[in-house]
């Protein structure tokens, strides 16, 4: 038993990983991940179990024959820790070790899978249960009682346990791989943060930066809401809103909130999820600045990147490089949160432990999608119930959450006492509509370009670009900056930081962008064109206007339908919504009592509760714990294949993420850049230090502009696989506009070889 091997040795050395020594380091990890929740017992036992079908003289053979070429095994290793685990009480539990590698399955097949797999090679199975007193000689008869009774009570309850505790399982068995390949001597795991000096910190950071900026209308109200915020923070755990309006700085309040509720609460760490990237890039700068030190492990961790290390061909260990969130303050967005939530594969899912005990910001909340509103507040209601989360829903447009069934019975605490006023204090812009005639963006664009500064919103990137075409086509480029998902991250910081500059100097300046500016983006224009759009985005684009509150008239907000202009297919239903409660002669977007009607309206005309609505029937096949139906779909009876837009989706089509060394500020940032992903796409184990800093220069292309002639060629792979497509992280080797980023229209001389 001594000798029974895991892993062959690492790249250059000739120390290899024995089985018991990783059972129960992963067993160890496992428990600790899970402690704060209860599953201690259960997943050190998934972890004690998960690789014990290693232990077969076939397997253990095998490996010493490919030990030297680094090649699979080949020889199935999971069934027999899930046998065990099932048939002495785990039952469904006993799938995270079935779906270590491979990922979690519909549980009611589970017993027929492991039992099949078990039945192809009764002799290795025989010689592995011989080997199981000498691994593990503590093994108990019966598991059952480790449990927690709500854990079988409630199998919504008990779904979500298993996600976690199979989590916690892939993590730890990742880590402990990881190490053993880097040399370590054992894993490395980020000791829990000291909230009450982080805290201290981003206090004192704060008052300096307010005390340099001299004091605007509305700094008293942002601290009246600061102040409000962090008195609730000193309240028990639960659900809380945070429902001021724009400009009222809800990112520092929620951020103060946060870090005094962990220390108050003894959490691990806080999680802030957004819904654009650009919120993403913003917010965690402003927490670095207030949190990061100079010389100390970095405490603000970005994570937006979508590749999939869980892709056959992405490589063998490509998922030890996979994120787990092993940082005490992540920001994220609500897609890479909520789809790792519910995802089933290992590397989506090996970070899901790291939510129980933490606090979750979820900041522009309105922004989540409706078809997925079930299974999200769902999943919202039982981490704040039975995993010690808290839960913050930030937004100046508050849906009516509490409207649904999965939400009536959640308590809630508001931060802000008095919320009608706030808003009626804040109010510092006046609506106009351009609705009937109809203006061209050409007319929209010239409207702006007439004005000393002026921000124009639509709804595509198609649209961005044909009003900055038309700034081009007039001369106003000097003076003219565009703002869409087409340019990298770092790319668009420097636009903001330029367009800002412009601002504050009083300069002329005009910015057209897509939506991903309305929500939380700190630009303050005199006068904001929106092209008509859904209720909320309406009032998060007039946040962008006067939003220091120093135009005694107030900031102008022009609302047009474009004639020549696109919107996204979601719009249909919730701009006809809009249409009904807002416009000339009707309430402003700003009237929260309109709004809240206009919430309802969408969730009963978009029939939320219907049982055949695809978020009602993901909670049915939650229910079943059918983890592949709620990640892949449900089996279509015509076709036995599984139907995806059924599936669990934030959005209905994933982008491809593209890193642009193109996008990068100077000749020698792009060339570090381009060696950077030659080293991933070389890399037998990639490093995941590397992929963070590539996630500055890192955007999404719609899955639609692979069926542009040309672009796919203009695409190479990096990660995930050899072909481009969903889950592969594409290097863009095509045109890359200083203004507008990935040019989708390049010349044919680029296709000449």
């Amino acid at each position: 038993m001594t000798f029974l091997r895991a892993h062959s040795p690492a790249p250059a050395s000739s120390r290899w990983h024995f089985l018991a020594d990783h059972l129960r380091s992963t067993a160890e990890l496992a428990r600790e991940f899970t402690a704060p929740f209860a599953g201690g017992d259960v997943a050190y036992w998934l972890g004690a179990l998960h690789d014990v079908g290693k232990a077969s003289c076939a397997w253990q053979d095998r490996l010493a024959v490919v030990a030297c070429t680094g090649g699979r095994v080949g020889i199935d290793h999971k069934s027999l820790g899930t046998r065990v685990a099932y048939e002495r009480g785990l039952g469904g539990f006993a799938g995270a070790i079935f779906g270590h590698h491979g990922g979690l399955v519909d549980t009611p097949n589970l017993r027929e899978r492991y039992r099949s797999r078990l039945a192809e090679a009764p002799g290795d199975v025989a010689s592995a249960e011989r080997e199981l007193p000498g691994l593990l000689p503590d093994l108990p008869e019966q598991f059952d009682h480790l449990v927690p009774a709500q854990w079988r009570a409630d199998p919504l309850v008990g779904e979500m346990a298993l996600r976690l505790c199979y989590s916690a399982l892939v993590d730890a068995d990742s880590l402990d791989t990881s190490a053993h390949f880097q040399g370590l001597s054992g894993p490395r795991v980020r000791p829990d943060a000291d909230f009450g000096h982080l805290y201290k910190v981003f206090e004192q950071r704060r008052r300096d930066e307010l005390a340099g900026r001299g004091g605007t209308p509305i700094g008293s109200l942002r601290e009246q809401v600061y102040a409000d915020c962090l008195a609730a923070a000193e309240r028990e755990r639960g659900v809380f809103r945070l429902g001021a309006p724009t400009g009222a700085g809800k990112t520092l309040a929620s951020g103060g909130f946060a870090l005094r509720h962990a220390e108050k609460h003894n959490l691990r760490r806080v999680i802030v999820a957004v819904p654009f990237l650009t919120i993403t890039e913003q917010n965690a700068a402003v927490y670095r600045r207030l949190l990061d030190q100079d010389g100390a492990d970095q405490v603000v961790l970005e994570h937006h990147s979508q590749v999939d290390f869980d892709d056959p061909g992405a490589g063998r260990w490509a998922r030890l490089a996979a994120e787990n969130w092993d940082a005490p303050f992540v920001v994220t967005t609500f897609v890479r949160l909520f789809e790792s939530l519910y995802a089933r594969k290992p590397s989506a899912m090996r970070r899901v432990h790291r939510l129980a005990n933490s606090v979750i910001v979820l900041d522009e909340v309105q922004a989540l999608p409706h078809a997925m509103l079930a299974p999200i507040l769902d999943g919202i209601r039982l981490l704040v119930r039975h995993f010690g989360v808290t839960v913050l829903l930030s937004s100046a447009t508050q849906p009516s959450f509490w409207a649904l069934d999965e939400f009536k019975d959640v308590p809630r605490t508001d931060l802000i006492h008095d919320t009608p006023k706030l808003v009626s204090d804040l109010r510092r812009v006046r609506y106009e509509w351009q609705l009937d005639p109809k203006p061209t963006l050409a007319d929209v664009g010239d409207q702006a370009a007439s004005e000393q500064a002026a921000l124009v919103v639509v709804n595509t990137t198609a649209d961005a670009k044909t009003v900055y075409d038309r700034w081009r086509e007039i001369g106003a480029s000097g003076v003219a900056w565009h703002l869409s998902t087409r340019m990298c991250p770092d790319h668009r910081r420097r636009v903001l930081g330029t367009v800002r500059a412009r601002l504050r100097r009083g300069e002329h300046v005009l910015l057209v962008a897509t939506q991903l500016i309305e929500a939380g983006v700190d630009v303050d224009f005199p006068l904001v064109f929106r092209a008509m759009a859904p209720a909320d985005s309406l009032l998060q684009a007039a946040g962008r206007a006067n939003r220091e509150g120093r135009m005694a008239d107030g900031g102008r907000v022009v609302v047009f339908a474009p004639e020549d202009g696109g919107q996204p297919p979601t719009y249909k239903t919730l701009v006809g919504c809009t249409g009904r409660q807002f416009g000339p002669d009707k309430a402003d977007p700003d009237d929260l009592m309109a709004l809240g009607r206009y919430y309802r309206n969408v969730y009963s005309l978009l029939n939320l509760q219907d049982v055949q609505h695809v978020g009602q029937r993901i909670q049915q096949a939650r229910r079943r714990w059918e983890f592949e139906t709620v990640a892949d779909g449900p089996i279509d009876a015509s076709t036995k294949r599984r139907d995806r837009k059924l599936a669990f989706r934030m959005i209905s089509d994933d982008g491809i993420s593209v890193v642009t060394p193109q996008g990068a500020g100077t000749p020698e940032l792009r060339r570090e850049l381009e060696q950077l992903i030659e080293e991933l796409r070389q890399a037998p184990v990639p490093d995941l230090k590397k992929l963070r800093r590539l996630q500055a220069y890192t955007t999404n292309l719609h899955p639609n502009t692979l069926r542009q002639p040309g672009v796919t060629a203009l695409l190479r792979p990096v990660l995930g696989g050899s072909e481009v497509r969903r889950g592969v992280l594409a290097e863009w080797v095509g045109e890359y506009d200083d203004a507008t980023g990935i040019n989708l229209d390049p010349s044919l001389e680029q296709f000449v070889l």
